[in-house]
């Protein structure tokens, strides 16, 4: 936990908020913060700061915080994923969202089972859950605005054009295509990036997303799994964030 992020319903007063359960305990027993020092704070989908703690007791600590900068600047990127296993979803929601994303389709392929979909990790509450741990890593407030799309075709058909006349680049990453030269990672306005599952798309879906307005390439000769293509995908781009 790199930042210690509150929510509207922590403050008990203006400016003091009460912390308990998982966040006191990593201020207590991780941080080995006590009265008086300051932590780094940020409010949830606002602004980060310093708090000042005030108290600490057994599974409460109390803060006063003052909230004035802002969250840092999101990865210009969308990202179109088909779900995972959920073992590996867990980890590549996370990098995702740690490297900056903050709007995510996941959505369906032939090659992706359907008892993924069953899986409790696509509850609002662990998608929230997965999210703010990500966001402590980073340093960051923004949660990501994230959509299941359980039908390939009509999100393709219907939805995807939609989003790639939105952005600057659009980039379909698929095993064996041509090399990602030509592609420009800063300065980079936004950019549609659609990720398959494990084996990739089928003939079929690449064809579609292509005629959805995608633009086919790869990492390059290596086969990758998707929760090493994704941060891979992504990291170029993060860098020119800071370019």
């Amino acid at each position: 936990m790199n930042i210690v992020l509150i929510e509207e319903t922590d403050f008990i007063g203006p400016h003091r908020v009460l912390l308990q359960e998982r966040q006191a305990r990593h201020v207590i027993k991780v941080l080995r913060a006590k009265v008086g020092d300051r932590i780094k704070t940020g409010l949830v989908n606002g602004k980060t700061g310093d708090g000042l703690i005030c108290a600490v007791s057994d599974f409460r600590v109390e803060l006063e915080v003052e909230l004035t900068d802002p969250a840092p600047e999101a990865l210009p990127i969308t990202l179109l994923l088909a779900l995972p296993r959920p073992k590996v979803f867990k980890r590549v929601l996370s990098a995702a969202v740690t490297m900056g994303v903050k709007k995510i389709f996941i959505f369906n392929t032939w090659r992706v089972d359907k008892s993924y979909w069953q899986t409790p990790l696509l509850r609002d509450d662990k998608l929230n859950e997965i999210c703010l741990l990500a966001l402590e890593q980073a340093v960051d407030t923004k949660l990501p605005e994230i959509t299941l799309k359980p039908l390939f075709r009509p999100f393709v058909e219907d939805e995807v054009p939609n989003l790639a006349r939105r952005h600057e680049n659009t980039w379909l990453l698929h095993p064996h295509s041509g090399p990602a030269a030509g592609i420009k990672y800063a300065p980079l306005n936004s950019a549609l990036i659609a990720i398959g599952p494990e084996g990739g798309f089928i003939s079929f879906e690449v064809e579609m997303l292509k005629k959805a307005g995608l633009k086919q390439f790869s990492l390059g000769s290596r086969i990758l799994r998707v929760e090493q293509a994704v941060p891979a995908a992504l990291a170029p781009f993060l860098l020119s964030t800071t370019l």
